[in-house]
C-alpha cells in the first residue's frame, strides 16, 4: 500500500480546478479538496512574499507520482510549482479500495 497525498498551490481556484479535472480525467488521482484562499508566505527572488493562493490536496498512488508531476508541470502557470508528495501511513481498507478503483492500474 504505497498511497500519497499530493500537496499543490496556484494562484487561481479557475487554474486548480482545470488542473484537477485533467488529473482526474487521466485517472492520476483518485479525488481532490481544494481550499481557497489560503495565505502562502515565500522566498522568492531574495525576498519574503506574501500571496494569497489556494491549496488542493490531491491522493493518489506512489507510482502515479512522476507522471502526476509531470503532468501539473505542463498545465501550470508558476515556473516553480509547488508538488510535493506525502506518504499515507494508514487508512480504512475501504477508502483504500475506493481509491485503487479509482486510479490508473496500479504496478
Amino acid at each position: 500500500m504505497s498511497y500519497i497525498i499530493v500537496l499543490i498551490t496556484a494562484s487561481t481556484k479557475e487554474e486548480t480546478v482545470r488542473i484537477v479535472r485533467t488529473l482526474l480525467e487521466e485517472r492520476l488521482i483518485a479525488c481532490a479538496n481544494i481550499m481557497d484562499p489560503v495565505s502562502s508566505f515565500f522566498w522568492w527572488q531574495g525576498k519574503i512574499e506574501e500571496e494569497k493562493e489556494v491549496l488542493v490536496i490531491m491522493k493518489s498512488h506512489e507510482t502515479l507520482f512522476k507522471k502526476l508531476s509531470k503532468r501539473v508541470m505542463e498545465l501550470h502557470s508558476y515556473d516553480t510549482p509547488e508538488i510535493l508528495a506525502l506518504p499515507i501511513v494508514n487508512g480504512s481498507p475501504s477508502y483504500l479500495d475506493w481509491m485503487k478503483a479509482c486510479l490508473e492500474p496500479v504496478k
